[in-house]
């Protein structure tokens, strides 16, 4: 798409030995409460420190910090994997709200920075995995979403919870377009939701997260597809049934509501069985909840994985 947003120069794109400096400077600070370290408002490309560091890609090598900034999906921005690094600078992250309502026995509206302060902040290194068969392996900063949960007390009620993106076409030029019904939605199961590797994510590679990767906050569900993660997100929204996505609205048989990721069950019109890693030639397996099987699988137990994909 072609929006008046200047593209970001590669001059502007930190480099990785820089990241590296930086990541051992926040391993010296490990333990360090991060609440207590934050400044007043940060912006996009400031450091941030984690209170500790936690790797669920094993031995997997991270994807350069150009790649996981320059190549991504955010429809809000435009459809092409370059638009979002090139138009996301006329997101706004300050002021920046997040409502919480529905079935809660403490309805709220956060502001950012009162989230930024809510829990330490964890490195979590995870694989993502696109539903277009690529992937990449990321540092997140954030912390369980569960944190959040906690403070709101849902109610018996509360079965789903939804996530609502910024709706804002003259921040989000991509929203212009028809391509999606604005605004973006997605959703998880509550236990989904409550689960500890479902991040609350506000930076990646020891920085506040930029704009193009979903500022000023999202979360992310490392067994699902990247689509699930809601971006930019505003409002959270507790409910009794299941809430209808985006994506699913858009092709109810290629985008399921649960979209974990799963080599056996093939997009309509394409495999998932293997996936290209960023950076990589060839192409490799595809795991099983996108090797977090072990962790996540008991949650759908019993399940028919083929029917709801």
């Amino acid at each position: 798409m072609n929006f008046s947003t200047p593209k970001i120069k590669s001059s502007e794109i930190t480099p990785r030995d820089i990241y590296q400096a930086r990541r051992q400077f926040m391993q010296l600070t490990a333990g360090v409460a991060a609440a207590a370290l934050w400044p007043g408002q940060l912006l996009a490309g400031e450091k941030l420190t984690a209170a500790k560091s936690l790797n669920f890609a094993e031995k997997e090598e991270l994807t350069p910090y150009d790649k996981v900034t320059q190549y991504n999906n955010f429809y809000e921005f435009g459809t092409g994997k370059d638009d979002p690094a090139a138009y996301a600078g006329s997101l706004k992250t300050r002021p920046w709200t997040i409502t919480v309502e529905g079935e809660v026995r403490k309805p709220v509206t956060f502001d950012i920075d009162q989230i930024l302060k809510m829990a330490p902040l964890e490195e979590r290194i995870y694989r993502l995995r696109c539903v277009e068969a690529w992937s990449m392996v990321v540092p997140w900063i954030g912390f369980p979403l569960a944190e959040l949960i906690k403070r709101v007390e849902p109610t018996g009620k509360a079965k789903f919870v939804e996530f609502i993106s910024l709706h804002d076409p003259a921040q989000m030029p991509g929203q212009r377009s028809p391509v999606l019904n604005w605004p973006y939605r997605e959703g998880l199961r509550m236990d989904e939701a409550m689960h500890l590797l479902t991040l609350l994510t506000v930076g990646l590679y020891g920085e506040v997260l930029p704009n193009q990767n979903g500022a000023p906050v999202r979360i992310v569900v490392p067994w699902k597809y990247g689509f699930k993660s809601a971006k930019s997100i505003v409002k959270i929204r507790f409910v009794e049934t299941q809430p209808v996505s985006s994506w699913t609205e858009a092709g109810p048989n290629e985008y399921g509501f649960y979209s974990n990721v799963n080599p056996d069950v093939e997009h309509l019109r394409w495999s998932q069985a293997k996936e290209r890693r960023i950076g990589d030639f060839l192409k490799r397996p595809t795991l099983p909840f996108n090797g977090y099987a072990e962790q996540v699988a008991h949650l759908y137990a019993g399940m028919d994985l083929k029917k709801y994909f």
